[in-house]
């Protein structure tokens, strides 16, 4: 006998640990043999076109303790604004590069770490251009549905100012916790720039996340 839809319920929500690295990032937690390598972990191959930069920094629990058990992915445009594999852009995106990556943060530090490419200004549904962004999405132990948010960039401010998500945010004094800084005396071997872009779940200087 099929089940009457009307007495289907909503499954309870679960925090995203402390297994999630078991199942999203099995070679880091220690479990070798499930994948090669885990899924979103390769570096951008080098034929991908953009500026290659660096995204590190913490995630901060409400006492301003770094939490070290989560894990982060991020969504891009390519550096033309393009998602790969998305609708209308799927032919015309950089075919070498995923746009998506995945890592869990120091288990020691609680350091994220992403080696991936400055992404060009992507429309808005009406058309509109937005700033260049990164979409971030984080679980941990304790968060009961996974957190998104988004990192824009320090020396973007033109396009910063213009972009019409950061203008919906009210309390403007909250905008910069959007904002990943760039520091370039900070580069690693290979002269790429580094942005620093720190998330605080709670208290003072709390991150804005979205509702999504």
């Amino acid at each position: 006998m099929v089940q009457s839809l009307t007495r289907l319920k909503e499954s309870p929500s679960q925090t995203g640990g402390p297994y999630v690295h078991i199942g999203a990032t099995p070679n880091f937690a220690g479990l070798d043999g499930v994948y090669p390598h885990d899924l979103g972990a390769l570096p951008v191959p080098p034929e991908v076109g953009g500026e290659r930069i660096v995204v590190t920094g913490r995630i901060f629990d409400g006492s301003g303790t770094p939490i070290k058990d989560a894990m982060i992915e991020i969504w891009q445009a390519d550096a033309d604004g393009l998602y790969p594999g998305r609708g209308e852009h799927r032919d015309a995106a950089d075919r070498n590069f995923a746009g998506w990556a995945r890592q869990a943060v120091d288990g020691e530090t609680g350091v994220y770490r992403f080696e991936t490419i400055k992404p060009g200004s992507a429309p808005y549904f009406d058309g509109r251009p937005m700033a260049p962004h990164i979409t971030v999405w984080i679980v941990a132990r304790g968060i009961n549905i996974g957190l998104h948010t988004r990192l824009y960039f320090s020396d973007e401010e033109a396009a910063n100012a213009a972009d019409p998500v950061l203008a919906r945010i009210e309390h403007r004094v909250r905008v910069p916790t959007l904002i990943a800084q760039r520091s370039d005396t900070a580069l690693d071997a290979g002269g790429i720039a580094t942005y620093r872009f720190d998330i605080r779940l709670q208290g003072e200087g709390e991150t804005v996340f979205f509702d999504v």
